[in-house]
């Protein structure tokens, strides 16, 4: 861990990273690309020690309310937080000046601060994103070591629909020769359906390749999944976008089963309500005719 500070903490889309670099150990993390431009060990996680003050003078001046997001880059829920505090500080701000919230996140941590995310949803909306790729726990814990299993993430998408608050799943990436199966495919479905998602983000049955992740990713594959570095180059070569041979199947199967269960699968539509703010008229009164007697 170092600590850093920064000139801004909101992106033009106002999206922000609390921390850079993480400790989930994923190993397929596109965050590792060399494009990022981390000048530091991945695993070396950068605080941004002025960031909440940032913040704050971010949300007081801006003309208009918006969704405020997190979790691009980062998960903001590495273990690091629980000492460092950063995310329950930026969701205390958010809240109390009445911006929206969304976040995308793989850990169980989130529920820490599940009374702050059902205040904003009270007020505005707040959307939580969890990424699930692999429904086999064995394989999930090989794949993505030190982060809350597919199993436990399906308990926190019930416990927030519990509570009222609208999730999304990304259903990425997928790993050829790995996961790009039906039944894994199906069984991440399922536990959606259950859990009554709002949508399903997915760009494709693979996932990306470029340098920094790529490096990354072949040597865990001949640590994890012997010879299997050598059928990705054999097959893939040097190729920045990595589809399953399996894909067209596998997307048709995709669509088919949510349109069945009523989950919203189309990205544009689903980034779309992740962007749209909503502010709620909590101070509204009843009229005589919502009283029921």
């Amino acid at each position: 861990m170092h600590f850093v500070k920064v000139k801004g903490i909101l992106s033009a889309k106002n999206g922000m990273n609390l921390y850079r670099g993480c400790s989930h150990g994923c190993i397929y993390c596109d965050s590792r690309s060399k494009c990022y431009h981390m000048e530091h060990d991945f695993e070396d996680i950068e605080v941004k020690e002025n960031a909440i003050e940032l913040l704050e003078y971010a949300l007081i001046h801006k003309r208009k309310k918006c969704m405020i997001g997190t979790g691009a880059m980062t998960d903001p829920y590495i273990p690091l937080e629980l000492e460092i505090g950063n995310v329950r500080k930026a969701l205390s701000l958010i809240e109390s000046y009445g911006y929206g919230f969304t976040v995308i996140t793989k850990s169980s941590r989130i529920l820490r601060d599940l009374d702050l995310l059902q205040k904003i949803n009270e007020k505005t909306k707040c959307v939580v994103q969890m990424t699930l790729t692999t429904y086999n726990e064995d394989l999930c814990k090989k794949i993505e070591p030190n982060v809350s299993t597919t199993r436990e993430r399906f308990e926190v998408l019930k416990r927030l629909q519990e509570a009222g608050i609208p999730t999304v799943v990304w259903l990425t990436p997928i790993l050829p020769f790995i996961n790009d199966t039906e039944d894994n495919i199906s069984g991440i479905l399922d536990m959606c359906i259950e859990a009554k998602v709002f949508g399903i983000i997915c760009f494709g049955m693979g996932l990306t390749l470029r340098e920094g992740n790529r490096e990354y990713f072949y040597q865990q594959l001949e640590r994890l999944f012997p010879y299997l570095k050598e059928r990705y180059i054999y097959t893939f070569g040097n190729q920045y976008i990595i589809d399953s041979p399996d894909n067209r199947g596998l997307m048709q199967f995709f669509h088919q089963k949510c349109e069945e269960n009523g989950i919203v699968h189309n990205n544009e539509q689903i980034f779309n309500y992740l962007y749209a703010f909503e502010e709620k008229d909590i101070n509204k009164q009843l009229s005589i005719w919502d009283w029921k007697i």
